[in-house]
């Protein structure tokens, strides 16, 4: 039984499996989910993980050397648009629809219970050393 960290048993082992260049989408509850990517899907109620506290749990775990949001998420949330800004100083900006088509090509999706519009986030993972 581990004692911190991800507990899911799930999102631990395909933490695990991630390598350098790996892609993982944080998505609310209502993204589009392409056949293809592993999923792991916490949503339990509507809000109920957010978004914000999955992105902080997977950035406690994970080397991130990149990530890429929809542009969107300026206008109609501006909340998460704060979180990203304050997590990824040289966030990308796409399209909701470039991000949904990138989405196909990650390795993992992580869908929350974030009921908030854009609340979506593509990190690209890097290397310890």
């Amino acid at each position: 039984m581990k004692k911190a960290g991800i507990l899911n048993r799930h999102l631990s082992g395909a933490l695990a499996e991630l390598g350098h260049g790996d892609g993982v989408l944080v998505c609310d509850a209502g993204m589009p989910i392409p056949d293809g990517p592993r999923v792991v899907d916490l949503a339990f109620r509507a809000g109920v993980p957010s978004f914000a506290e999955v992105l902080d749990g997977l950035l406690a775990e994970l080397v991130v050397e990149g990530a890429t949001a929809a542009t969107e998420v300026r206008d109609a949330n501006p909340a998460a648009s704060a979180l990203l800004d304050g997590r990824f100083p040289e966030l990308e900006l796409v399209s909701h629809e470039k991000l949904k088509d990138l989405t196909a090509h990650a390795r993992l999706v992580v869908r929350t219970g974030e009921a908030q519009p854009y609340a979506n986030v593509l990190l690209r993972c890097g290397v310890f050393f």
